[in-house]
């Protein structure tokens, strides 16, 4: 049985330390200039990766990550990044509170699904009426256009969140309509991803996708209606009964895997069951403000960046720009979202110029639209320079959603 020799070890190690340390560095040196901590990671894992460091010294850069040298010590990276990705999507879901959605009544069901209808149909038509523009082949055209169609509609709540916070309108109406419609894009969005990737599994046909269909909505709707009833049991005994905090810790990070492990088992991508978990586990009035916030930081701390970091370790960002596909995702994601959110907060009763704020909010991508784009790129869904084309296009509408926020906000804002 094959198994890492001392000497793979070491260079596994090796690999997660430098990561961990440079992210540290460099994410204290974005803070400093106002870059936010995603954007360094993913500056970090570029300079380590074959864009800089592999073009300036490839033996180190091949010594430190032997993704196509040392196949032991490949997986085991590979693994970790995995198990990274679950968590990250699982801290996702513990951020969503599906009543804030109902609190806000028919303006959040409007604005949502405003922003995630027309940016799905705008992606999903240019992808299928011009697939030659982003090189795809015509065989992969339908996964291929549902994919960009669920790129351009789904949003970052983390980063939506820390951008009104930051301007100080989290509270206000336009917060809360903001927030709980960026709630329902990432719960459609996540289950829509989960069944797209599962088109390129097996028994891919239509009595295959059938089948996936019904086990997400069955998995899904179990999880959220008899799996909440379980946790809001289990949870207080949880918090009251098993050492502080690590068994609350233990407890759903378990419970986080084993649906993870469940969703991967019906051939559904491990994410939707970590995502679903998360949403569960977060929406229960038992788990405690301070458990919430512990899970957040040592995911955050250990995990993001590693995998944030290795977005850059396996791609040359450099040579795989593409200004053509750059120029279309920009243009589909501002429009799509934008318009589209501007419509259903208009429909909502929302003024003019609050709606286009909305709009502008809901276009932060961060994240979330990168943990995607990754996800597709390790599935084979897309190619290097549509990846980077996604990784720029969530570094752009992150950076400018605050100040274009702010701008249609001003003269005009509705608060509670």
């Amino acid at each position: 049985m094959a198994k890492l020799t001392p000497n793979d070890f070491a260079i596994f190690l090796l690999a997660i330390s430098t990561i961990l340390i440079f992210a540290r560095f460099g994410a204290e040196f974005g803070k400093k200039i106002g870059l936010p901590i995603v954007t360094a990671e993913i500056a970090v894992g570029v300079i380590l990766g074959p864009t800089l460091l592999g073009n300036l010294v490839p033996d180190l850069y091949n010594y430190l990550f032997p993704f196509t040298s040392n196949a032991r010590v490949s997986i085991a990276l590979d693994g970790l990044f995995s198990l990274a990705v679950i968590l990250l999507l699982f801290v996702a879901g513990l951020e969503l509170q599906l009543g804030q959605v109902l609190r806000q009544g028919k303006i959040a069901l409007s604005t949502g699904f405003g922003s995630m209808v027309l940016p799905f149909a705008s992606g999903f038509a240019v992808s299928w009426l011009a697939p030659q523009w982003f090189g795809i082949d015509t065989s992969n055209r339908f996964q291929f256009s549902m994919f960009l169609g669920t790129a351009m509609s789904i949003s970052a709540l983390p980063v939506i969140a820390r951008i009104l916070l930051d301007l100080k309108i989290f509270r206000t109406k336009i917060g809360m309509v903001v927030i709980a419609s960026a709630i329902l894009n990432d719960l459609i969005g996540w289950l829509l991803f989960s069944f797209i990737l599962s088109m390129s599994g097996p028994g891919k046909g239509l009595a295959g996708i059938g089948h996936t269909i019904i086990y997400i909505s069955a998995f899904s709707v179990f999880m959220l209606v008899i799996g909440r009833m379980f946790l809001n049991r289990i949870l207080p005994w949880v918090q009251s009964n098993l050492s502080w905090p690590g068994g609350v810790l233990s407890f759903s990070l378990g419970f986080c895997l084993l649906c993870a492990a469940l969703t991967e088992s019906m051939h559904v991508h491990a994410i939707l069951g970590a995502f679903i978990a998360g949403v569960a586990i977060g929406d229960s009035v038992h788990l405690e403000e301070k458990a919430r916030e512990i899970m957040h930081q040592f995911v955050t701390n250990f995990f993001a960046p590693l995998f944030f970091v290795s977005i850059g370790l396996k791609v040359d960002f450099v040579k795989n720009f593409d200004l053509l596909i750059v120029a279309i995702v920009l243009i589909v994601a501002f429009f799509g979202k934008v318009i589209g959110a501007y419509l259903g907060a208009r429909l909502g009763g929302m003024k003019a110029r609050s709606a286009l704020s909305v709009g502008f909010g809901l276009n932060a991508r961060g994240a979330v639209e990168i943990l995607l784009g990754s996800l597709a790129f390790d599935a084979g869904l897309i190619t290097q320079p549509i990846f980077v084309a996604l990784v720029i296009m969530a570094l752009v509408t992150s950076i400018s959603s605050g100040p274009l926020m702010l701008y249609f906000l001003r003269g005009e804002e509705e608060r509670d």
